[in-house]
C-alpha cells in the first residue's frame, strides 16, 4: 500500500520538498540549538562570576589550573584545564563554525552575493567601526593589542533573542541576521589566524597543510571512515599546536573544507527509495515467511544506508557535533573565562582603563552604528533589502550584534598576556553584555508583529502539511 502511494506522488513535488528540507532543517536546528545554548551560557557565566567572587574563589583557580596530560608514548600533551578548554575544545567550536560557513556559502544565505550585498556590507561595517573606536580610545601599545575584541558577535545570544521574538521577525530579517553572524565568524577566523599567531614555525605549518591535503586526497579516493579522518585531524592538531598558529584555525579550515555534496544525489535517492519501498511492500504481505522477512529486512537496511548517504557531510557533522558544542563546549568556555574577581580597587582601576572603555564603546556603540551605517551605504549604492525588512529591524539586529560575549572573551585571552589588561577587557565585555542584552531585547520587542505567512519557515508546519494525504492519494491507498 505504501509503495503504491509513493508511485502516485508527483516526483517533482517530492524532489522539491526534499530540497526544501535539506536546506531548512539544518538552519532551523542551528537556530534552535543556539537559542537553548544561550540560556546555558548565561547560567555558566553567572556561576563563574559568583564562584570567582565567593570565599571559595581559590577553588575556582585551582580547578582551572588543574594539570591534565595525555601520553601516547610517541606523543604527549600536557596543560591546565584552561588550556584544554581554550586550545582543544574550542577547536571543535570553530570546526562547527567552519561547517556553517561552508553551508551558507554553498547553498545558504551567502550563496547569492547580489541578494546578500547589503547584510555583508553591514557585517563588515559592524567589525570595522568598533575596531576604529577601540584604537581611538585605548592608549598604549599593550592596550592596542585588544583591537579585535569588540569586532565579535555572540551567535548564541543574537539568534536566541531573535528566536524569542519570532512573531516579529520576518524571513528576510532572519536571513540578514544569519548573514551578519556568519560574516562576523569569517572575520574572527581570519583575525585569529593572521593577527593572533606568533613565532610561526614554517615546518610545522607545512606539515599541517600536508595533513589537511592528505585528508582531501583520502576523500577523493573514496575513504569515508570518520575514525581515519579524526586520527589524521588529531595529528594535524598536534602539528599546528607547535607551529605558533592558533589551533582553532585548523578547526575552521577543516570545517570549511568538508564536502557539501552528498554521495547520493536527491533524485537518485528518490528513485532508489521507491524501489526499496516496493520490495518492503512485497515482503510486508507475508512478513512471517522467511522470504517475506528477508525482503522487509533487506529493504529497511537498504533505506537506512541510502538515507545516510543522501545527507551532505556538512549537515551530518553539524547535526552531530553542534549540540555537544552548544551545550558542553561553549558553557565550559564561559565557566573557565568569565570568572572575573571584583573588588573596589580593581573596579576603579578597570573603569579608569582605556581598555575597558574601548571594549564597551566599541561593542555597545560601534557595533550597531557601524552595521546600520554600512548597510545604509550599500542600499544607497544599489543593494536591496530583503522583503519585509525595515530600518527599525536592521537597528534591532545591530543591537543584538553588539553582544560579543563568547568570542570576545576568546579573543581577549589571545590578545593580552598581562593579567591586569586581560581583567580590564573582561570587565568591559561583561559591562557591554549587560548593556547590549537589554537594548537588543527591547529593540526586538518594539518591532511590529507580522502576519504568520511572513514569519520564518517552520519545519513542523511543513511536516504536518506534507504528511496530510490528498483525497486522491487516500482513495488510491
Amino acid at each position: 500500500m505504501l509503495g503504491r502511494t509513493l508511485h502516485h506522488l508527483d516526483p517533482r513535488r517530492t524532489f522539491g520538498r526534499a530540497r526544501i528540507i535539506m536546506f531548512v532543517r539544518p538552519v532551523q536546528e542551528f537556530v534552535q540549538t543556539e537559542s537553548a545554548s544561550a540560556v546555558l551560557l548565561i547560567a555558566a557565566a553567572a556561576v563563574a562570576l559568583i564562584w570567582a567572587n565567593s570565599p571559595w574563589n581559590h577553588e575556582y583557580e585551582r580547578l582551572l589550573n588543574a594539570n591534565i596530560s595525555i601520553d601516547l608514548a610517541i606523543w604527549a600533551v600536557e596543560g591546565s584545564l584552561h588550556f584544554w578548554i581554550n586550545e582543544v575544545a574550542m577547536v571543535l567550536f570553530f570546526f562547527v563554525i567552519g561547517l556553517e560557513i561552508k553551508r551558507e556559502i554553498t547553498i545558504g544565505e551567502l550563496s547569492d552575493p547580489r541578494v546578500m550585498a547589503a547584510p555583508i556590507a553591514g557585517a563588515i561595517g559592524g567589525m570595522l567601526l568598533p575596531l576604529g573606536l577601540y584604537l581611538l580610545i585605548a592608549q598604549g601599545s599593550d592596550a592596542s593589542q585588544g583591537w579585535a575584541i569588540p569586532m565579535a558577535t555572540d551567535v548564541a545570544f543574537a539568534l536566541g533573542i531573535a528566536t524569542l521574538f519570532a512573531s516579529r521577525v520576518p524571513i528576510g530579517l532572519r536571513a540578514m541576521l544569519l548573514t551578519f553572524v556568519i560574516v562576523d565568524d569569517i572575520g574572527t577566523v581570519f583575525v585569529v589566524a593572521v593577527f593572533y599567531s606568533s613565532d610561526i614555525q614554517i615546518l610545522q605549518v607545512l606539515l599541517t597543510c600536508l595533513l589537511v591535503a592528505w585528508m582531501m586526497v583520502l576523500y577523493r579516493l573514496g575513504v569515508r571512515n570518520m575514525i581515519i579522518f579524526a586520527t589524521v585531524g588529531l595529528v594535524a592538531w598536534g602539528a599546528i599546536l607547535e607551529s605558533g598558529v592558533h589551533p582553532t584555525t585548523l578547526g575552521a579550515v577543516l570545517g570549511f573544507l568538508t564536502p557539501w555534496r552528498p554521495p547520493v544525489p536527491l533524485d537518485g535517492f528518490v528513485r532508489t527509495a521507491r524501489r526499496l519501498l516496493d520490495r518492503f511492500s512485497t515482503g510486508g504481505r507475508s512478513p512471517e515467511s522467511p522470504l517475506g522477512h528477508d525482503q522487509v529486512v533487506d529493504a529497511l537496511l537498504g533505506l537506512s544506508d541510502l538515507s545516510s548517504k543522501a545527507v551532505p557531510h556538512v549537515d551530518r557533522l553539524e547535526h552531530q557535533l553542534h549540540p555537544w558544542v552548544a551545550f558542553i563546549v561553549v558553557p565550559a568556555f564561559a565557566l573557565a573565562n568569565a570568572g572575573v574577581h571584583f573588588d573596589g580597587e580593581g573596579l576603579n582601576a578597570a573603569f579608569s582603563s582605556s581598555v575597558t572603555w574601548g571594549v564597551i564603546v566599541g561593542l555597545v556603540i560601534g557595533k550597531p552604528v557601524g552595521l546600520v551605517a554600512a548597510t545604509w551605504i550599500a542600499v544607497k549604492l544599489g543593494a536591496g533589502r530583503p522583503a519585509g525588512v525595515t530600518w527599525q529591524g536592521i537597528w534591532a539586529i545591530g543591537f543584538v550584534a553588539s553582544i560579543g560575549f563568547t568570542v570576545a572573551l576568546f579573543v581577549a585571552d589571545l590578545a593580552f598576556a598581562d593579567p591586569e589588561l586581560l581583567k580590564h577587557s573582561k570587565i568591559g565585555i561583561l559591562v557591554a553584555f549587560a548593556l547590549a542584552g537589554p537594548f537588543g531585547f527591547a529593540a526586538f520587542q518594539l518591532l511590529p508583529k507580522i502576519p504568520p505567512i511572513h514569519r520564518p519557515f517552520s519545519l513542523d508546519e511543513f511536516g504536518a502539511d506534507s504528511a496530510e494525504p490528498t483525497k486522491e492519494t487516500s482513495a488510491r491507498t
